[in-house]
């Protein structure tokens, strides 16, 4: 009988090499496993924050929408009433001409009857849908023409008002609207309360942004994510439609807008397109 053949150290040690050899295989097979599997749980996060932050913003739009729907049947309403009250107060001012007492008082009417009217036609155009008819335009002359605009104001309220911006930045958008949009944002920080507004019109990777900045006190921290609500307002004479158009607006161009308190005191506004 032959006997068994004993394997050689040579034998041997290619055999730990072939084992090696697996061993390593696998575990590069895991560790690309282990990759695949951390950047699908990070896109998974990914998607569900994006979708989480799509049905809030679905969410708003049908509340808006539904508000818009309510506000302009409202409006025409109250618009209809107001005309007659002041063709009887322009009649009445007539008949009390010799009288100045009761003309001061037709006179306190009327100037109610034109707040009232403009109210109703803010909440008529909040109501509309907003569309930007977008076209080639420079951002830097019209921020630069929104800030030109806003220094009456700002003189008025012994602010300064600084702005940062490149001479030209062409874009696609709809100038006007986004005209409208930074003259709001920068009205709203001259009456903060502060003593400076710095308005900034930056580009990065292909998108532009918007800074507005005040150094007044800021925006409670309750109240920062109401105040692009439609007839949120904590002024006494404000409509509470400025920001709420502002944000719409923004929407309109496929953009996002934020509030934020800066550190150093004063409220922050981030248009990005």
């Amino acid at each position: 009988m032959t006997a068994a053949a004993v394997p050689t150290s040579a034998s041997q040690a290619q055999r730990v090499e072939e084992l090696g050899q697996i061993i390593l295989a696998y575990s590069e097979v895991t560790d690309r496993l282990q990759i695949s599997h951390d950047e699908l749980k990070t896109k998974v996060i990914q998607l569900q924050t994006e979708l989480g932050e799509k049905n809030r913003e679905l969410e708003r739009r049908n509340r808006l929408a539904a508000l818009g729907e309510m506000a302009a049947g409202l409006a025409h309403e109250i618009r209809n009433p107001l005309g007659g009250i002041q063709l009887y107060a322009s009649l009445l001012a007539q008949d009390v001409a010799d009288r100045p007492d009761s003309v001061n008082t037709v006179r306190k009417i009327v100037s109610g009857v034109k707040r009232l009217e403009a109210l109703v036609s803010q909440v008529l155009n909040f109501s509309r849908e907003i569309r930007a008819d977008l076209e080639e335009c420079d951002m830097a002359e019209l921020i630069r023409d929104a800030v030109d605009v806003a220094q009456a104001k700002a003189q008025a309220h012994g602010v300064s008002v600084t702005l940062h911006a490149p001479a030209s930045m062409m874009r696609t958008a709809d100038g006007r609207l986004l005209t409208q949009a930074a003259l709001n944002l920068t009205l709203n920080a001259i009456e903060a309360g502060g003593e400076h507004v710095d308005v900034t019109l930056t580009e990065e990777a292909g998108r532009m942004s918007l800074i507005i900045e005040d150094d007044g006190p800021g925006i409670p921290a309750d109240l920062l994510d109401r105040i692009f609500n439609p007839f949120f307002t904590t002024k006494d004479d404000g409509t509470g439609l400025g920001l709420s158009i502002v944000h719409r607006i923004v929407e309109a161009h496929g953009g996002a807008i934020s509030a934020t308190n800066r550190p150093q005191g004063g409220a922050r506004f981030e248009l990005r397109i």
